[in-house]
Order: structure tokens, then C-alpha cells, then sequence
């Protein structure tokens, strides 16, 4: 009487082994990358009117060629593979990321090609993204009045300090208070930035004088868009939905009477 093997033997395993890697069931799947997260730096924005984009489209196959040889004449090892539409100018795309002498170049030729208007093109710039921050130590109140500070306030301040010189706000500063008790403000500010947020990294920590004080600068999140009431001075809600009737006085957070405030 015969008695089956339970297992298969080695020898078996061994060519079903090999069976597998010639059929190809062993191999690795490949793993493509689709699409990305954010716009890639590879890309050389020009901001122009658009009479302009449509007298440089035409000859968009030209152009490439012509920046190419001009970006060749100088050593650089940027190649431009193709040029598009942009909402407001055009999206030269690249094979590397453009260094200042690569923009400098391309530049000249744009603004050297016969059929467009120089003065409504701007100078050519890498994508852009907003970096967020929030300045800490400056009143809400000023030091000569007792009048709130606003952000036209806040734009000046910061125009008149040598850190934010090479700095564009992407929209109005906000001010906000930072409670009920203390004279503090936090100003979230929105800044135009590179990609890899170097001017930001450059800005985080820095301290800076407003008459007296010091503020310093931190990195933050996206704007958090929660109300703060201008009568109580509580957050949440706004001042048209306030339910107490007796406004506060911001600086000490009592009942807006003359008799406190002599």
C-alpha cells in the first residue's frame, strides 16, 4: 500500500519557483506617479497684457527654439520645452529651475520680440505661494491716543523696517486682540513666497522695535477666521449680534463710563 505525501518535496518547490519567475508573477509592480500637489518649479511666469500673449502665441514653436539658443549662448543648462496660456500672461515650462541670469535672458528676449508692448510686460518670476505669519508685541492701542490700530497702520510699521524691504503682503494685515485684559495684538500677515517658503524661513524668529516694544514673528496656519466682538471684546460672534447692551472700554475691559477713565 502507497502512502501519499502530505507536502510536496523540495524539489517541487523549487520548480514552481521557477515556473513563477518566468511567467513574470514575481516581478514588482511598477509605481507611476500621476499627478502632483502643487504647481512645479520648473515653470517661468511672464505677466503681460493680452494683445501681447496673443502676438507671442503664434509663433510660441519659434520662440522656443530662440530662447534656447539664447540660454545655450550663456552656458546655462536650461532648455524650454513648451510655452503656454496663463489667466494673465504666459507659462514658459523647463527642464531645470531658472536661476536670476536664466530669467535675465529670457527676458530680453521677450521684450526684444518685435509685435508685442514693452511696457505691459512684467519681468519674468518663478511660481509663487502665500506664506503665512503672525507678529506678536505690538499694541492695540496706541501710545499717543487711545484709538485701535488698524492695517493701514501695520502696513507702515512694517514698510519702515529694513527685514520686510524685499517683502510683498498677498492682502491686508489682520488685527486682532489677543483677550480681554491685555493691551496685545496679534497681526496675521500674508506674504508672496517661493515655493520652498525662503522668505519666510528668513522672517521666522525676527525681532523688530514698534516705538518702544519688541515684536517678534512666527510661522502659522492659514488665517483662522473666527469673529471677534468690537463691543464686548469676546470672540465667536460679531458686534450686530452682541447681546450685551452696555459696551466695554477695550483698554480695561470695564462698562464705557467717563467716571473710570479719569
Amino acid at each position: 500500500m502507497k502512502i501519499k505525501k502530505a507536502f510536496p518535496s523540495f524539489q517541487n518547490k523549487k520548480i514552481e519557483q521557477v515556473q513563477k519567475i518566468i511567467s513574470g508573477k514575481n516581478k514588482p509592480k511598477l509605481k507611476i506617479n500621476i499627478t502632483t500637489k502643487r504647481p512645479s518649479h520648473k515653470q517661468v511666469i511672464i505677466l503681460m497684457s493680452t494683445d501681447n500673449v496673443k502676438n507671442f502665441v503664434k509663433a510660441s514653436s519659434t520662440h522656443v527654439i530662440n530662447i534656447n539658443r539664447s540660454l545655450k549662448s550663456i552656458k546655462s543648462d536650461i532648455i524650454a520645452d513648451f510655452i503656454c496660456i496663463d489667466n494673465k500672461g504666459i507659462v514658459i515650462s523647463t527642464n531645470k529651475v531658472a536661476s536670476l541670469s536664466d530669467l535675465q535672458v529670457i527676458e530680453k528676449y521677450v521684450k526684444s520680440f518685435l509685435c508685442v508692448e514693452v511696457e505691459h510686460i512684467d519681468s519674468p518670476r518663478l511660481p509663487q505661494s502665500k506664506s503665512y505669519l503672525k507678529i506678536v508685541g505690538i499694541l492695540y492701542l496706541s501710545e499717543q491716543s487711545d484709538s485701535c490700530i488698524f492695517s493701514n497702520d501695520i502696513e507702515k510699521i512694517l514698510k519702515s523696517n529694513h527685514i520686510f524691504n524685499n517683502i510683498v503682503l498677498a492682502s491686508k494685515p489682520r488685527v486682532i486682540k489677543v483677550s480681554l485684559k491685555l493691551d496685545i495684538s496679534i497681526i496675521w500677515i500674508n506674504i508672496w513666497d517661493a515655493q520652498s517658503r525662503a522668505k519666510a524661513k528668513s522672517l521666522i524668529n525676527r525681532r523688530f522695535n514698534v516705538s518702544s516694544f519688541i515684536a517678534m514673528i512666527h510661522g502659522a496656519n492659514m488665517n483662522p477666521r473666527i469673529p471677534q466682538c468690537k463691543n464686548c471684546w469676546k470672540w465667536s460672534h460679531m458686534l450686530g449680534v452682541c447681546r450685551i447692551q452696555e459696551s466695554k472700554y477695550v483698554k480695561c475691559n470695564r462698562p464705557y463710563q467717563t467716571i473710570h477713565h479719569y
